[in-house]
């Protein structure tokens, strides 16, 4: 066996439909007395609902989280946060609603509870990104990630069936890079090779009954094994490439990330047979490319970056972008090759 490190961090993780309702004793244990709740304006009402459960320990809803964290919506939110006096935030949705909350520990250092209602996994990493001037910057800092995640999956019984799908293929995103991973070590690949399965077997389900509870439940743990890998790994030529396309041309993050999956694969393919290998075993198909490419077209999900809003005439310009910082990755990120993947994408050819 090749020789490898493991590190965990501390991280609570609160499981179960309800357990929302537990969210008093968290904020307790964390010494959380004045809480802010963060939503996007789609889920205001359901801010509203938490709040009320957190009873006196809630300042209010800021319901203003938008996809890709704009620097003017952080700063902002920052201003709204030391205005109320909050010394610590409640992020109830998804990756762009997990994402204020990480900016504003990122300025203040103040604690987050995340409860997630998509299947991003953002909640478990400690990455954080924030766009200005059509630029996202990224990075990795454990202050931003949050204390306590409480996963109920009645709060994801309401995500369309559209989101299901393409949030459920953001989180296989994470856990197919994690297989090839500099960094990685049997034990994350263990998790990454579940969450994949976990959530490629359950995600049918969903397709044909998003109302069953406990297929619900299955996704999240998919979910959570796919975003721990996230948070403690570094991703490759997938992850750049969809940073590069949300923040630049601010392309909706979870159908990005389902569009661009099969491309990366195949462009890293020859160089890691072991990882394909278990992608495609836990896929249930013959190969990694074509079988998550087999998957989504099953599930209906965007396959091209023209369905998405990507303008051709940018295509040029993201491959610049995607050169331009290193980037951990098996094959090097080569900008003629790049450039013919984005290509392939854009009209949703096979991926190679």
């Amino acid at each position: 066996m090749e020789p490898f490190v493991h590190e965990t961090r501390a991280a609570r993780v609160v499981f179960g439909p309800g357990s929302r309702r537990l969210l008093p004793r968290e904020l307790e244990q964390l010494g959380i007395r004045r809480a802010l709740v963060l939503t996007t304006p789609e889920q205001a009402a359901l801010g509203e609902q938490v709040a009320a459960l957190l009873g006196d320990r809630s300042v209010g809803v800021y319901s203003k989280a938008v996809m890709h964290v704009p620097a003017e919506v952080a700063r902002a939110a920052m201003a709204t946060v030391a205005q109320l006096g909050v010394d610590g935030c409640i992020a109830v949705g998804g990756g762009s609603t997990v994402g204020l909350a990480k900016a504003i520990a990122l300025e203040s250092a103040l604690p987050i509870v995340a409860l997630p209602t998509t299947y991003a996994g953002s909640e478990m990493t400690p990455l954080y990104g924030i766009t200005e001037a059509a630029h996202k910057k990224t990075g990795r800092d454990w202050r931003v990630a949050p204390r306590a995640v409480v996963y109920d999956p009645e709060l994801t019984l309401t995500l369309p069936p559209g989101l299901t799908m393409t949030s459920g293929m953001n989180a296989m995103a994470h856990a197919a890079e994690a297989l090839y991973a500099p960094d990685g070590n049997p034990v994350f690949s263990l998790m990454a090779e579940e969450g994949i399965r976990a959530l490629a077997t359950v995600l049918p389900r969903l397709r044909d009954a998003p109302q069953d509870l406990q297929a619900r439940g299955e996704a999240l743990y998919g979910a959570w094994l796919c975003g721990t890998v996230l948070g403690n790994l570094q991703m490759g030529v997938h992850h750049k490439l969809c940073h590069t396309l949300g923040g630049s041309f601010n392309l909706p993050h979870a159908e990005v990330h389902t569009v661009m999956l099969p491309y990366a694969l195949a462009y890293n393919a020859a160089l890691v047979p072991h990882a394909m290998a278990r992608i495609a075993r836990a896929l249930g198909r013959e190969a990694a490319p074509a079988g998550m490419r087999q998957l989504g077209e099953g599930l209906g999900v965007p396959r091209s970056l023209r369905e998405i809003g990507m303008p051709e005439e940018g295509l040029d310009r993201a491959a610049d972008l995607v050169v331009a910082g290193a980037y951990p990755n098996p094959r090097p990120i080569e900008r003629a090759a790049i450039r013919a993947l984005l290509q392939r994408a854009y009209h949703g050819a096979t991926p190679g």
